[in-house]
């Protein structure tokens, strides 16, 4: 079925390099594309739980400390204290 199809001068480029390397049409592309993101947005509206969401992006950042989830409480009264400290000073 044919559809036309607009797209800013990036998308066009870029389109049209993965064309060239994977030797393929644009149009093989687009739907190649569109099925991808079909697939993923399935899988993600099929998920019965956010957790079940978002696992794969659970452990993929490391924030170079162990200790981010402990004591958040006193740590964020600690910020909001010093920010007041701040704005009265200042």
């Amino acid at each position: 079925m044919p559809m036309s199809l607009r797209l800013d001068a990036d998308t066009e480029r870029l389109v049209s390099r993965l064309a060239r390397t994977r030797r393929q049409t644009k149009s093989e592309v687009v739907r190649e594309a569109i099925r991808a993101w079909s697939r993923q947005h399935a899988a993600v509206t099929e998920a019965t739980t956010v957790y079940q969401a978002i696992t794969h992006l659970v452990g993929c950042v490391d924030s170079g400390r162990r200790d981010r989830s402990e004591q958040t409480g006193r740590r964020f009264r600690a910020l909001l204290v010093e920010r007041t400290r701040a704005r009265r000073l200042g």
